[in-house]
């Protein structure tokens, strides 16, 4: 027997982030409904008042065991049997029952489609998020990150970075964001971006930014390695430098 080659090793690349796919969750008194219902359909007043009676049996028989005391897909079915026969004694007789024109079920469909799209859209976020904090760590690594314009949402991208790193706060990430802000780059150039900033990133950023806004003013041309004290100050004492920008900007001239 012939000893096979050793498999030539490759380097791997990097999987993309994976997102589960969206799922309802599991309800058993939601599935005791629709069984209840897919039995109902075609049923006239008479049968629905023979099935009930079948599952006021059943819900007798089940209260007997404490087992089952805490069991809600039973209770669910009987409700719905009960619901079911109200709504054909109310009808026409000869009525039978037809979920497709049930205003119940079919407000249920309307929500758990709404209910479905809200959780595909939290994960394509997700997946939006996951890809551009891969971005800026890969920008970051080849120290280039300061090129990167800020793009809407990279508020949740610096959290989505905080989690990687088990709560460590990467200093030039929060730089970056604090330097963008201050200078009004990319999505910070409208001022709703600015405002909603206040309410989305932590308080040494913000108080990062602000400090920075006014050294600007005072020295348009002062580089960012001449800047560098202000985001220690602002990680150390944030209230302090943002009282401190406060200070200066009362103190510079009335204008733009």
């Amino acid at each position: 027997m012939t000893t096979p080659w050793p498999t030539r090793r490759t380097a791997r690349r990097p999987l993309p982030p994976r997102v589960a796919a969206p799922r309802e969750p599991v309800n058993p008194a939601r599935i005791g409904r629709r069984v209840v219902r897919r039995r109902a359909k075609g049923m006239d007043a008479g049968a629905v008042a023979a099935a009930l009676e079948d599952a006021r049996f059943d819900a007798r028989q089940a209260s007997r065991y404490e087992d089952l005391a805490d069991e809600v897909r039973g209770p669910a079915e009987l409700a719905e049997w009960e619901r079911i026969a109200e709504l054909l004694a109310a009808a026409v007789p000869g009525t039978v029952y037809d979920p497709d024109v049930d205003d119940v079920v079919q407000a249920e469909l309307a929500a758990d489609a709404a209910a479905a799209a809200a959780r595909e859209a939290e994960l394509r976020e997700a997946a939006r998020i996951a890809a551009r904090a891969d971005q800026l760590q890969a920008l970051r690594g080849l120290g280039a990150l300061d090129q990167a314009e800020p793009a809407e949402g990279d508020e949740a991208v610096r959290d989505e970075l905080t989690r990687r790193a088990s709560g460590y706060v990467q200093a030039d990430v929060d730089s970056w964001l604090a330097h963008a802000l201050a200078a009004h780059r990319g999505h910070y150039r409208d001022p709703a971006a600015r405002e909603a900033a206040a309410g989305l990133l932590t308080p040494p950023v913000l108080a990062h930014a602000a400090l920075l806004g006014e050294l600007l003013r005072l020295v348009p041309d002062a580089g960012a390695d001449e800047l560098a004290f202000a985001a220690r100050l602002a990680t150390t004492e944030p209230e302090a430098v943002s009282a401190l920008a406060g200070f200066l900007a009362r103190a510079r001239p009335e204008g733009p």
